[in-house]
């Protein structure tokens, strides 16, 4: 039973048909991967918007998915060992590639992503799970750059080793029909702008490789958010709705940062991945979904001012 996809095309009416085929000779000659200049819109952008399984750590990936898709959730991000989280090790050892097709389809989900972040602490990371994957069908996969401090004149010689390392891994990337997105992170590899810049511009496999935005660590070095997603452009492979704060602040619609900018920053590259409402802490499923609840309202009516 095959998994919803969130790239399956859909049938076009008349109208949707002209205005796609409409799109000016140079916009198609633009470089599908090169990075900073977003693909021209040819439609309204469309927000998807996808669930993190560690939010609800504590409880069955079953349990999680069906509470997402209640939620009004498109996709679901599954992740691997963090914290108390133990979805992805769950699912790949007890469901299977067919197990996990059979749940999403059940609740009407598609996969947004897997996340598999290889810390100190958690040293399994995306090869531990490529073959699962890969017999999954692939899809995109989360994962950090390097925790290590960098000077901006060695910014450049960093970036080209990271990638470098990182090549074993690309090569799994293409065998198991996924895109690896780099998310930034406080002092890490990648973290400021001009790392964002260098990535883009290094960027050796954009078919395979691209960036994860994490505005939650831009907004703890004042670096803007929507600069940071037009340099990214068609490079972006996932993105965090998430803004530094504390606890429940963390969400779209409880802190105080605007949204709409961002969505308006993603809708200009003609963003094609989900959109992830996240927080880290362990809230109870009960304090949660009101809150979640309260962030999709938000976030859609963000999604609504973005495209007036």
């Amino acid at each position: 039973m095959a998994s919803p996809s969130l790239t399956t095309p859909r049938p076009l009416g008349r109208r949707q048909f002209i205005r796609t085929t409409a799109i000016p000779l140079v916009a198609l000659a633009m470089p599908g991967g090169a990075g900073r200049a977003g693909a021209a819109e040819t439609s309204p952008w469309r927000m998807r918007l996808s669930f993190s399984s560690v939010m609800l750590s504590g409880l069955p990936i079953e349990d999680v998915c069906e509470r997402a898709a209640k939620l009004g959730f498109d996709a679901i991000d599954i992740w691997c060992p963090f914290d108390r989280c133990k979805h992805l090790a769950d699912v790949a050892t007890r469901l299977g590639p067919d197990g996990l097709k059979q749940l999403l389809a059940k609740h009407k989900l598609a996969l947004g992503s897997f996340t598999t972040y290889c810390t100190e602490t958690e040293k399994v990371g995306f090869p531990a799970y490529a073959d699962f994957i890969g017999k999954f069908g692939g899809g995109v996969v989360v994962r950090q750059s390097e925790y290590i401090r960098v000077k901006p004149e060695e910014l450049t010689t960093a970036m080209r080793a990271f990638f470098e390392k990182l090549k074993p891994q690309i090569e799994l990337a293409a065998q198991a029909k996924v895109r690896l997105a780099i998310e930034n992170h406080g002092n890490a590899l990648l973290g400021s702008l001009d790392s964002f810049k260098a990535f883009v511009d290094l960027n050796p496999a954009p078919r395979h490789v691209g960036l994860g935005i994490a505005p939650y660590h831009l907004q703890g070095i004042k670096a803007p958010v929507e600069e940071a997603i037009g340099i990214a452009g068609s490079q972006l492979l996932f993105f965090y709705a998430w803004q530094k704060a504390e606890g429940m602040n963390q969400l779209p619609g409880h802190g105080p940062a605007d949204f709409v900018p961002w969505l308006k920053a993603l809708a200009k590259i003609n963003y094609q991945e989900c959109v992830n409402p996240f927080m880290h802490g362990n809230p109870t499923p009960e304090e949660l979904t009101p809150g979640i609840v309260k962030t999709c309202t938000y976030l859609k009516d963000c999604h609504a001012k973005a495209l007036a």
